[in-house]
């Protein structure tokens, strides 16, 4: 029996930059930066004071759009940060797609890293000031990381599967994989998929800083301060957004005329079994991550021409993962272009992998390679087509979406133009 395709038919985001796959998409194809300087708590006794965060302004349309069945209008106090703008990106990728929302076994996979961190660390703080009763009943469902499917579940109606993958970083990546299983099984008609994370907050910077992997030199020049495989980087700039998209099978989708972004056509993910934040430095799991997604693609690594870096700008990273590169395509990896959009955007955790897929699909769908800014002197141990500084107009049969995380943990996803 021939393999069920499965198709990317719609697109939703909420970013650095605002509300919308259209605003996503000309910010960063123009190679503009979503990084700045933290206002909403104070930084002055952190070491990184620079995030690409999520604007508030950008989720004044929750309150507005998401219904509550069971209390009328949403109140968004009660949601957290990461619920809040994973509906607005799974509402506007639902939309986007034109699938009816009363769809039998349409289902919600959603990564997400951290979950409500926002609410468990204010409502952590109420009560370890002593005030028990400012401890909200809300605190426990509206932070768990788990709650974040239930809630587009809900808003939308979707009553398929409702499942969040944490898996660190690689969240996303995994969530989607998983989703284009279900598809490819016949456990789901079609499934909102992808990632997000909204955890620009005081106490994981405060961590993040205290591990000495986010950047701190460029606290006076933020747009400067996520620089992937460049030689004066130093560490990451931490993120937030939803990237969220509805995958359903290619030939329903090509029947219904629907359009097609991208397809979803192989899926990768190993363990280096190695430390809880360090990669090993030999990348070998790495390698069988890329090389298990390229092969179940049934697709020959030859027809691969852009990489989705997953380009953290930490020193570690980006030198390994371009050795691993270098490793799977051999000599062809000269010929191959290739971008990390964390660049413009940070690392938005759980999200990251998402935000790679997405950006991939719309340079596919678009034949516009989209750049790594801040790319001022590369680094001669990353010697990879990086697509330095201003995107570039190029078709690609196929691209390969990399992802890594603490924890060991490494995926990658093949996806083919539609």
């Amino acid at each position: 029996m021939a393999a069920v395709g499965v198709a990317i038919t719609g697109i939703g985001v909420v970013s650095p930059y605002g509300v919308g796959r259209d605003l996503f998409w000309e910010r960063i194809s123009r190679g503009v930066s979503g990084t700045r300087a933290i206002t909403e708590f104070d930084t002055s006794e952190l070491s990184c004071r620079v995030a690409a965060s999520v604007p508030d302004v950008a989720l004044a349309s929750f309150d507005g759009e998401t219904d509550d069945q069971s209390q009328g209008r949403a109140d968004p106090r009660r949601y957290a940060k990461v619920s809040r703008i994973a509906v607005l990106a799974a509402r506007e990728a639902l939309r986007d797609s034109g699938i009816d929302p009363e769809t039998p076994d349409l289902g919600v996979v959603v990564g997400s890293g951290a979950g409500g961190i926002d609410v468990a660390e204010r409502q952590y703080g109420e009560y370890y000031s002593g005030d028990y009763h400012r401890v909200s009943p809300y605190a426990i469902p509206v932070s768990i990381v788990g709650i974040v499917s239930s809630e587009i579940s809900i808003a939308l109606g979707l009553r398929g599967v409702s499942h969040v993958l944490s898996t660190g970083c690689t969240s996303s990546t995994d969530a989607i994989g998983y989703a284009a299983a279900l598809i490819r099984h016949g456990e789901a008609d079609a499934v909102v998929t992808g990632g997000a994370d909204a955890c620009a907050t005081r106490g994981m910077i405060c961590g993040f800083g205290r591990m000495r992997v986010v950047a701190t030199r460029y606290n006076e020049r933020p747009s400067e301060a996520s620089r992937p495989f460049d030689r004066d980087r130093d560490g990451f700039v931490l993120g937030e957004g939803a990237w969220l998209m509805t995958l359903e099978r290619l030939d329903r989708a090509r029947a219904r005329g629907a359009r097609i972004y991208a397809t979803v056509e192989g899926y990768g993910s190993t363990c280096d079994a190695y430390h809880r934040v360090q990669m090993n430095p030999d990348g070998r799991e790495i390698v069988r991550a890329m090389e298990l997604a390229i092969t179940r693609s049934g697709r020959p690594s030859s027809s691969i021409g852009y990489v989705s870096f997953h380009g953290t700008s930490t020193v570690l990273n980006d030198a390994v993962e371009a050795r691993c590169v270098r490793q799977v395509f051999g000599q062809a990896a000269n010929r191959l272009a290739g971008s990390s959009i964390k660049s413009m955007v940070g690392h938005p955790q759980g999200a990251s992998g998402a935000a790679g897929v997405v950006a991939t699909a719309l340079a596919m769908s678009s034949g516009l390679l989209p750049p790594t800014i801040n790319v001022t002197h590369q680094d001669p141990d990353c010697d990879l087509d990086v697509i330095p500084n201003t995107a570039r107009p190029q078709a690609v049969e196929a691209a390969l979406c990399n992802c890594l995380g603490f924890g060991s943990k490494n995926s990658a996803l093949v996806l083919g133009r539609g």
